[in-house]
């Protein structure tokens, strides 16, 4: 497959600052939808995540048989994973009674173990590689996992830790500024901060969808979980029109 071929089937996006942005705002639409649907609702987490995993399943099917990178089946994909994240990592820690410590502790594993037999398997993590189904299914499989550690760890720190939602989110937002300073000062692996800020910008939004949502007696602003995840859903929309989209075609 020569290098023009090869691009052209990369259907991932370019990492741009816009990227990032609309990553975030996913992350907290996944928050804000993964609770209005298991509590406010009242369906529960175990139905929550059934009802949100055959989402993300049908999305990335989807994803994988498209030809052409396409920004809205792609970011359609995100907010499915960023939703089932929220209910799996809530199912976890508190219907199975693992906590949040624990249910972070196994879902790093997890991450770790699909990250390494990815790259063990393919030779290559980096988003310029997927350009295969199976390429693909590693990397959906390698996001579901970030999302759903996100959600345990941002619950973890702003709950166990005893930091509150703004605490918790100054901790993220600071790592998040040190993986940018070690982007532009180091020479450390651009995919090891790639992946390392994807994974990282989901307690950010895990954090600020519960602040937005929860009672102001437990620290948050308590805004209608409805209201919050529609406003972030047309945000997100704006922005995946106005901002350049366009398929990855380097190494990151």
């Amino acid at each position: 497959m020569n290098t023009e071929m090869k691009e052209a089937l990369v259907k991932v996006p370019q990492i741009t600052l816009g990227f990032w942005v609309i990553k975030i705002l996913a992350t907290t639409l996944g928050e804000t939808g993964g609770d209005a649907v298991s509590m406010s609702m009242d369906l529960g987490y175990l139905i929550g995540t059934v009802i949100f995993m055959a989402f993300f399943i049908l999305a990335v099917v989807f994803q994988i048989r498209t030809k052409k990178f396409n920004p809205f089946v792609y970011w359609v994909a995100i907010v499915a994973s960023t939703t089932v994240g929220t209910t799996l990592a809530d199912f976890a820690d508190r219907s199975l009674g693992i906590g949040y410590l624990g249910g972070s502790t196994l879902l790093a594993v997890f991450l770790a173990s699909t990250l390494f037999i990815w790259y063990r398997t393919l030779g290559s993590i980096s988003v310029s590689s997927i350009h295969t189904p199976k390429a693909e299914a590693f990397y959906w499989l390698t996001i579901m996992f970030s999302q759903t550690l996100g959600t345990a760890l941002g619950d973890w720190t702003a709950g166990s830790a005893d930091l509150g939602y703004v605490g918790a989110a100054y901790i993220f937002s600071g790592g998040l500024a040190l993986i940018v300073a070690a982007y532009f000062f180091t020479k450390v692996s651009r995919t090891i901060l790639f992946w390392s800020a994807f994974i990282l910008t989901r307690p950010l939004g895990a954090v600020v969808g519960d602040f937005l949502d929860k009672p102001i007696a437990q620290g948050g602003l308590e805004f209608s979980r409805y209201t919050a995840t529609g406003v972030l859903l047309v945000a997100i929309v704006i922005l995946v029109i106005v901002l350049p989209q366009r398929a990855a075609s380097k190494s990151h």
